[in-house]
C-alpha cells in the first residue's frame, strides 16, 4: 500500500520531532523530502540520509516496500 504525504512527515517527525521537514509526492510511491535538523550539525551527507532512511522504519526495503523511491535532501539548520 502506497504511503501518503502526511503518513511519511509524520514517521520522520517521530525521529526528527523539532526539524524543518517539506514532504512532497502525488503517487504516494515516489516522494521527496527535505529535513533540516540540528541533529545532523557535524554529520556529513552520508551519515544525515543513513539516519532518515532509518526513521523510515523499513518502509523502504525490498520490492514491497510502501515508498519506492525518495528525493532526499538533509542538512543543519543554518
Amino acid at each position: 500500500m502506497p504511503m501518503n504525504v502526511p503518513e511519511l512527515e509524520e514517521l520522520l517527525r517521530q525521529s526528527f520531532p523539532d526539524a524543518k521537514i517539506e514532504v512532497q509526492g502525488e503517487d504516494g510511491v515516489h516522494m521527496s523530502a527535505m529535513v533540516i535538523d540540528e541533529s545532523f550539525r557535524g554529520l556529513n551527507r552520508v551519515q544525515q540520509q543513513r539516519a532518515v532512511y532509518a526513521a523510515l522504519k523499513g518502509k523502504m526495503d525490498g520490492a514491497t516496500g510502501e515508498l519506492h523511491a525518495l528525493a532526499l535532501t538533509t542538512k543543519a539548520p543554518g
